[in-house]
Order: C-alpha cells, then structure tokens, then sequence
C-alpha cells in the first residue's frame, strides 16, 4: 500500500469547477473513493479553495481512474472534463504535497493559518467514519506536526497579514483616486468572522479608519470580534444597506459561490450618487462578482490580483526555513514508515528469541531442581536480559536498514541472518516496492 492523493485546487482549475466539487458532500467522497478495489483507506481535504482525495492505495493507475471517477460523480462533472484540472501525487511526493498543504505553502495566500484546522477537521471525519486507518492517521499527523513547527519557528504566517497592508494601501489609493475620504474618515465593513476578518479588522484599526462593522452570518460571532476592536456587529442580512452606506467593504467569508452580484452593488450606488465604493475581495472562491468593477465609481479588487504582487509575498527566508523544515519531517515520516514495515520483522525475531529462552530455561529447571526461587528467578532474569542485549544492535539495524531503497538485498539479508520464513520475507519485500509503476507523474 502507498499513499496517493489525486485533487483539484486554485492552481489547476477554474472557479466554476472548484465551486462544483466543494459543494460535493466530503463523506459521500470518501466513501466513494474507498469502493474502489485498490483504496484501503480515504481522507478528503475539502476547502473554498481545493478538493483532494488522499488514499492509501496498492495500484497507481487504477487507483487514480477511480478517484477520479469518485471526483468526477462527486461534482457532477463529466470525467472528461476534470481529469485535465486534477494533479496526481504519488508517494514521497503525495506525502510532501500534504505537508506542504498544511504548512500553507501550497495556499494562494502563503502561510494561512485557517488550512491546520481544515486538515485537523478532515482527519477526524476521515477516523470517525472509519475510512482513514493507521497509514493516513500517521500521514496526517505528521503533516500536522510540520504545520506546527512552520508557524512556531518562522513567520511564513505573517504573509497573511502582509497582504491585508497591501490590500488596504491600495484600497485607500483608490478610493483616493475616486475622490473619496482618507482612512480617519472613512468607513469599512468587514463581511465574514473568521481569521482573515480578524486580521482585516486589527489593521482597520491600525490605520485609523474612522469607524468598522463587521458582518457575519451569526451575529453572536461577528459581534465577539467586533468587540475586540471597539467595531459594531451585526448580520449578513444586513449587507444591502452596508454598501450604501460604506466607503470600503471587506469580503473573506469564504462562502461557496458569490454573495453580492453586480445588481446588488449597482443598487447600492444609486443611493449614493458621486459617492465611490470600493471592494476588497480577499475570499477564495471570491465572494463579489468581478463585473462590478465595470460599475462607474466602484473600484474591485480581489485577492488573486494581490497575490501576484511581490510586496505581498511570503518573505524568502520563511520560505526557505519552511521548506528545511518541511524536508527534515518528511525524512522522518518515510524512516517511521519504514520502521513499521518491519515490524512483523521484529516481532518475529522477539518471538524467535523468546523461544529460544523458554525452551533453555525449562532445559536448566529440569538440570537444576535443588534452586530455591529466588535463586530461579535471578537466572531467568539475567539469561533474558542477555538475550534482549543481543537482540538490541540487530533490531537498531533492522530500522535503519527499512529505509535502504534496495528492499531484496534486504529481505534476503534478513533470511539468511535470521532464518525467517520465506512468506514474511516476501512481505517485507513487496511492501518497500512499487506495485504498479506509475512513472513520472504529475
């Protein structure tokens, strides 16, 4: 069995089809993806902005038709049609690619903090309907052991604040350029409640703008953040009225599909005549239709636009210290794995040993009646831990040596050093082999 993850994110494939396959019930997915044959085990990774099916699988090719077929069904999408938008990562590079994923390396906006959780809620749905095993538990937790060292020991997560100053610069640029007021007169509404909108919040204050209310669809949550920085809190529902009334609004909701269209917006600004708007879409899918730009006095713009920019990129040091990071566990992982596919190894030669030391034991009690058993249990005591002594070094190498990428060479030392039987060492063998090739993959 080996890991495979086949997905779609924002750097494979349109809007419409992301929309398309996080609409998709995550469950229903994996269970999906775990009817075919060749998947022991499944996880879904389902966000606004990527779907991936991680599987523990022992055929490539098959495997990957049918967890594309799985996405495909999931979607309502012909399979024709997404095979082009999905990636394919087998292996070492499945498992980078999920540390990757969960260190925000792999995010649109680098280093965001809100992908931990997501993976966190994906494995425990995964362990509680019972598609997720040993192999995609221990791939996930070790993801999110990277995940966690990345934001304690750099500070790739600063680039998530980074592009709310850049953001909120041009923002003000525009809205400048429009004939609008400066930041200590103008007012912000921030759409959403979650870490993006905190973070879009504390810098509204930071630059002084006048007044901020944040809306969220429960207003019990948007006023919780609203009263960390002295904001109003209010409903989504709201939103009509908040964009007559705003000079910048704010969307990171989020949400699926748009939640304010052009007509909205066009609306708005009949109310306001000679009065400018502006739209900061930070959300991924996006939340505001980019035709509203085209609305006279409404400037747009969103987080794809600010992503290209180098002042909001993650910082290159943080980026490297991730990456090291990132190696240096992913290293570790495949030697962990590799341990525990000579475990039957091991427990075989524990099982060899302790035979070994029942059968001299009851050879010397016949040999040596007249010992009290205190005496008995002194030299019971003492032959086994000369045995286990003995069995240390070997057992050390045994590890060591799982992650030799010569696995016969191997399997064959393992035979004639310890005679064991020819059907573990098969096992052994084949576990550390490619069952079905695939090549390069993408």
């Amino acid at each position: 069995m080996t890991l495979l993850v086949v997905g779609s994110s924002h750097l494979s494939a349109p809007m419409d089809v992301l929309e398309a396959l996080a609409a998709a019930e995550a469950g229903h997915l994996s269970a999906e993806a775990l009817a075919s044959p060749h998947v022991a085990e499944s996880m879904v990774v389902s966000t606004c902005n990527r779907v991936e099916v991680y599987a523990e699988v022992d055929r490539f090719h098959a495997a990957v038709d049918d967890l594309i077929a799985a996405l495909a069904k999931a979607g309502g999408i012909p399979i024709a049609d997404l095979t082009p938008q999905c990636y394919v990562h087998y292996d070492e590079r499945a498992a980078q690619h999920l540390f990757e994923v969960t260190a925000g390396l792999n995010s649109m906006v680098v280093g965001e903090q809100q992908i931990m959780g997501q993976i966190r809620t994906s494995l425990a749905a995964a362990q509680e309907s019972g598609t997720a095993g040993r192999e995609l538990n221990e791939a996930a937790q070790a993801a999110l052991r990277v995940g966690k060292r990345v934001r304690s020991e750099t500070g790739l997560d600063r680039a998530g604040a980074t592009i709310v100053t850049v953001a909120y610069a041009d923002a003000f640029e525009r809205l400048a350029t429009l004939g609008g007021p400066k930041p200590q007169d103008s007012h912000m509404v921030i759409v959403g409640s979650g870490a993006l909108s905190g973070l879009a919040v504390a810098h509204a204050g930071r630059v002084g703008v006048a007044s901020v209310t944040v809306a969220g669809r429960t207003e019990e949550k948007a006023q919780r953040l609203a009263d960390s920085y002295n904001a109003r809190g209010t409903h989504i529902d709201e939103l009509p009225d908040l964009l007559a009334a705003a000079d910048i609004v704010v969307f990171c909701t989020g949400a699926v599909g748009t939640i304010v269209d052009r007509g909205d917006v066009a609306e708005a600004m009949l109310s306001r005549p000679q009065r400018p708007l502006v739209l900061v879409d930070l959300a991924l899918p996006h939340d505001t239709d980019p035709r509203t730009a085209a609305i006279p006095g409404v400037a747009r713009i969103d987080l794809a636009g600010l992503s290209e920019r180098p002042e909001a990129r993650a910082d290159h040091a943080d980026t490297l210290a991730a990456n090291t990071i990132l190696s240096d566990e992913l290293r570790n992982y495949f030697a962990a794995r590799a341990a525990r596919a000579v475990e039957p190894v091991l427990v075989s030669l524990r099982g060899r040993a302790t035979a070994v030391v029942d059968a001299e034991l009851q050879r010397l009690r016949e040999r040596l009646a007249g010992l009290t058993e205190s005496d008995w249990a002194l030299v019971e005591r003492s032959l086994r831990r000369t045995v286990n002594a003995l069995m240390h070094t070997p057992t050390v190498r045994i590890k060591e040596l799982a992650a030799d990428p010569d696995g016969q060479r191997y399997a064959d030392a393992l035979n004639s050093l310890f005679d064991l039987s020819v059907d573990l060492v098969d096992v052994i063998s084949v576990s550390r082999e490619n069952p079905d090739d695939p090549g390069d993959t993408p």
